[in-house]
């Protein structure tokens, strides 16, 4: 029984809005959708909803208000916008100042400021996990292939600097490979951080290890990390051995199709407790 009567879904952009929809849908549950323009899949358009540009906070909370939703949901990747592009509303133009001072410190401060003010104005502010039960990485090997000691030991590390880097509020990601460092993730995102794997020479980055985990701090409802299938052809592509990702507080979207790539690619997908990093 959810604990909430109707859901809205802010959606921006990947697949992740569309896995909401369909485990929904399979509950006949009511649903809203607040379509970020540019970003939200057209697909969504089959759902009742509403097309809103990014700085329409007005426009957005008056929308949710208006379909009946008490519970909200923030949903996909959203980009951080040019300033000089983003066309606010009388509601933008008042969250504006907090917005931009919460930007000064990182995006983690951005997605607190904007949970605060969904919750200020009376909503229930879920995560990904409570909508969807099963998205959530379970601990161990997640399909035919597991990791080995080196890899094992590359995974630790990659943890690790994902922690340490934490407070500076940079990423949720790191590949490493036979000990060394190879990326970190930034603004850029994951997919853009293998794809810069790809550019080193094949003696260094063959058998990595991409690791995605939580910031320390970080605001559990929003923006926890995500693999799914690009992530897979990606890490394939680059030479990767696997993929590690920290259990309970991590997302598989669309597992079994990630499974599924992952063992025709020969790669691991590995679910690891903090627990796993301290006793090793």
């Amino acid at each position: 029984m959810s604990r909430w009567k109707k859901l809205g879904v802010i959606a921006g952009g990947n697949a992740l809005p569309l896995t909401v929809a369909a485990a929904t849908a399979a509950r006949n549950e009511d649903i809203f959708f607040v379509r970020l323009k540019g970003l939200a899949d057209p697909e969504l358009d089959q759902y009742p909803g509403v097309d809103c540009a990014l700085g329409e906070a007005g426009k957005i909370i008056r929308s949710l208000k208006d379909a009946n939703c008490d519970a909200v949901l923030l949903a996909g990747m959203v980009q951080r916008p040019e300033l000089k592009d983003l066309k606010v509303d009388w509601r933008g133009a008042a969250i504006l100042p907090g917005l931009l001072a919460a930007a000064s410190k990182g995006d983690g401060a951005i997605l607190e400021f904007l949970v605060k003010t969904l919750e200020s104005e009376g909503f229930i502010v879920i995560g990904v996990d409570e909508a969807v039960n099963d998205l959530l990485a379970t601990e161990g090997a997640i399909g035919k292939v597991t990791p080995d000691a080196q890899s094992l030991s590359d995974i630790r590390k990659a943890a690790a600097v994902v922690r340490a880097l934490g407070e500076f509020d940079i990423g949720q990601g790191a590949v490493v490979a036979n000990g060394l460092v190879l990326a970190i993730e930034a603004a850029e995102g994951t997919d853009a951080m293998l794809d810069r794997c790809g550019t080193l020479p094949n003696n260094i980055q063959a058998g990595g290890v991409l690791v995605k985990r939580p910031k320390p701090g970080q605001e559990l409802r929003v923006d926890l990390p995500v693999i799914g299938t690009e992530t897979i052809r990606r890490a394939a592509a680059v030479g990767l051995s696997g993929i590690a990702i920290e259990a309970s507080v991590a997302l598989i979207v669309d597992r079994p199709k990630v499974i599924k790539l992952a063992d025709q690619a020969g790669l691991f997908v590995y679910g690891f407790k903090e627990v796993d990093l301290r006793n090793a």
